[in-house]
Parts: C-alpha cells; sequence; structure tokens
C-alpha cells in the first residue's frame, strides 16, 4: 500500500518545527540556565552558507555548538543565521532547517536525528527523523566541537565532523518500527 499522506515527510518537518521554535525562543530571550545545543548539517546542502575554508575543512557535515559565544542568532521560516568563534575568529553561518542532520541538548538529554534519503530521480529529497529519546548524563570532558587550543575557555563555539557521541549512540529511528 503507497502512503498517501507522507507520514516520513510530515514527521520529519513536525520535528524540524520544534528545532525552529528553540532557536526562536533562545534569539529572542537567550538560553535558559545550562541550556546548549549541538547543532550538526550537511555543509553542501544548497542554501548553507559558510566561509570556503570552512567548507573545505567539514565538507560533509559540519556541528555548532551555541552556549556562551554565539552572537546575531536570526531565525527564518525555512533557515537561521548566526555568528560563531572558529578558533578566535568571528564567522556569520546560514543554515536551512532542511540541511539539519541533528540537534542535541545535552544539559536535558535531549536529541533529535534527520537521516536524509535519496528518492528516485526527478523526485525531491524526503526526510526521515527520528525520535528523540534521552540521552546519557553529560560528562566532564571538553565540548566536541570546541576549537584547538580552547581548552582554557568555553568550549561552545567551532565544529566537528559528525555528531556528539552522546546523543547519536542513544537515538532510536523511527525506521526500526515501521513495517516494511
Amino acid at each position: 500500500m503507497t502512503d498517501r499522506f507522507h507520514y516520513d515527510a510530515l514527521v520529519d518537518d513536525a520535528l524540524r518545527s520544534v528545532v525552529r521554535r528553540v532557536l526562536t525562543q533562545v534569539a529572542a530571550k537567550g538560553l535558559p540556565g545550562s541550556h546548549h545545543f549541538y547543532i550538526s548539517f550537511r555543509s553542501t546542502d544548497p542554501g548553507v552558507e559558510l566561509p570556503e575554508y570552512l567548507r573545505a575543512k567539514y565538507p560533509e557535515e559540519m556541528t555548532i555548538v551555541l552556549q556562551h559565544q554565539y552572537w546575531d542568532l536570526v531565525i527564518g521560516e525555512e533557515s537561521f543565521e548566526v555568528t560563531v568563534s572558529f578558533n578566535k575568529q568571528q564567522e556569520h553561518i546560514k543554515v536551512p532547517f532542511a540541511a539539519l542532520s541533528a540537534f542535541v541538548d545535552p544539559s536535558v538529554r535531549f536529541g533529535l536525528q534527520f537521516d536524509r534519503k535519496e528518492k528516485a530521480a526527478g523526485d525531491k529529497p524526503e526526510g526521515t527523523a527520528v525520535a528523540p529519546t534521552p540521552l546519557p548524563a553529560p560528562e566532564k570532558r571538553p565540548a566536541a566541537a570546541a576549537p584547538a587550543g580552547a581548552e582554557d575557555k568555553p568550549a561552545v563555539e567551532g565544529a566537528s565532523e559528525g555528531k556528539p557521541e552522546d546523543a547519536a549512540s542513544k537515538i532510536v529511528k523511527l525506521d526500526s518500527f515501521r513495517k516494511k
């Protein structure tokens, strides 16, 4: 039977709207308490804007951390923009929500992961979201996205290839519960 409602796309859009709403609140009021975010995205997706040296360094996926040192967070309907620090240099980036691959708030052990599966030629890609699940308590160690040499300051800016290990190990994919 054919999925005429495209539930995968509906769920994917709903979960991306969670990220949009959270970032909208942060843009308006700042980060409350100990909340901070690991935001992973596909660096080559259409609409992603970042300096070429960062695109060269992270040719497939990049993770930014929003915690202490970020500026000019602007949320649009389809994307967000923010200035973050990479090796003590401020850089402006723009990320379409469709390019997100993961969103994690380790302070409350919450995470979302988005997988995009290419459809047949001529069709646009459709995302598959995965359900949020509890993550392990954050460990006392430098954040995965801290720039080199930043151990003496809060590990909040920068990038890393791949997803934060805490999130990736505990996220359950919806596909595992679907009938094939």
